[in-house]
């Protein structure tokens, strides 16, 4: 069939359009003998915004599709989860990148004005562990459980040399240093997916529902993933969270589970979510996990972003659905999820939740 044969060429295209260095992330890569031979009539333009964290995913994502179908282009814009549910709602992106999934509110309200129904496609094609990541001087890591990092977001832990955090860190030189901790400023999926944990896990010291916005006022808010890792970077004493995968040379907390702590890895991220259950009462496409941190297994990382590719179920123009369709069949592939992996550090899906992805992504079509 058409889309399969698609999808597949894409998936072939992954590694190669990877290899081709300064290939911008919404232009196909120069061709070349080594190249595959592009077999694709697809044709089209899809503007698509939606979550920071999986930018540099998009980046291989687009870069291997456009270079097996040289007529399409992609635009990806990674402007916050929130603006793209947004935008989906308004119509103005053909599919979106989202940190969470629609709740069961603004399913209920409907509108979506991209759609010819209401009717959508979410899919969590990325999944990442959401590091807590510091700037402490001569410190790599640090062994924290949720009351104490909930106490340190929370402003009721001020200082790096506190009790709480030096009896967890037997043999750790920490400074006489103020603790300053940073959050996003803009509604955002990695936000809401760190307030969960901290809600689920901290008990009486941290006291707020999950948000997608920062629920407290006090510490430092910075603009989108990029914002709050450079804000850390800029600070000795500075501590946040951000996708994993963008805080390469700072500091990582080691989280407390159970009797144990958890390095983040795409492995330890992995085992969290193959342990949750999706959410009953939605759509033949709409799979939606319910991610209890609470609940990790041994050996699990209890932080962890599933971030939602979400498009229509049913499209106006039908040129639009064969290219929306033809890019998720790809980016569900293996090929699609270890060149997210490879070049962004997430956790690749499971055969299982393969198969569920590409039913749903099977419902997408012409209204």
């Amino acid at each position: 069939m058409k889309i399969t044969r698609i999808a597949r060429i894409g998936a072939i295209g992954a590694v190669a359009a990877l290899a081709l260095a300064g290939c911008a992330a919404n232009e196909a890569p120069a061709g070349g003998s080594d190249q595959p031979a592009a077999g694709s009539d697809l044709e089209g333009t899809l503007k698509a915004t939606g979550a920071s964290s999986q930018g540099s995913a998009q980046e291989a994502w687009v870069a291997a599709f456009q270079q097996a179908n040289p007529g399409v282009t992609i635009n990806y814009e990674p402007t916050g989860s929130g603006t793209g549910r947004e935008n989906f709602l308004a119509g103005a992106s053909d599919f979106i990148g989202s940190d969470r999934a629609f709740d069961d509110e603004e399913m209920a309200a409907g509108g979506f004005q991209t759609c010819a129904s209401d009717a959508i496609v979410e899919v969590p094609l990325y999944i990442s562990p959401v590091a807590v990541a510091f700037n402490l001087e001569g410190v790599d890591s640090l062994n924290l459980d949720a009351k104490t990092i909930a106490g340190i977001f929370a402003g009721t832990i001020t200082n790096w040399n506190d009790p709480a955090i030096a009896s967890q860190n037997e043999g750790v030189e920490l400074p006489d240093l103020a603790i300053s901790p940073v959050h996003r400023s803009d509604p955002s999926g990695t936000q809401e997916t760190f307030t969960k944990y901290l809600s689920a896990t901290a008990g009486d010291v941290w006291t707020h529902e999950p948000a997608d916005e920062w629920p407290i006022q006090g510490g430092e808010a910075a603009q989108g993933t990029s914002g709050v890792v450079q804000a850390i970077k800029a600070g000795n004493g500075a501590i946040g969270f951000a996708d994993a995968s963008q805080t390469e040379g700072l500091g990582q907390v080691h989280v407390g589970v159970g009797d144990e702590y958890v390095a983040y890895s795409a492995e330890a991220a992995a085992a969290l979510v193959e342990n949750s259950p999706l959410v009953e009462g939605r759509g033949e496409g709409d799979l939606v996990f319910d991610v209890d941190p609470a609940a990790a297994p041994a050996g699990a990382y209890p932080i962890a972003l599933v971030s939602y590719l979400i498009a229509c179920e049913e499209y106006e123009d039908p040129n639009t659905a064969e290219v929306v369709k033809a890019y998720l069949e790809y980016i569900a592939s293996e090929e699609g999820q270890q060149a997210a992996a490879d070049n962004a550090g997430s956790a690749p899906i499971s055969e299982g939740l393969r198969e569920k992805a590409l039913a749903a992504i099977d419902t997408i079509k012409v209204g």
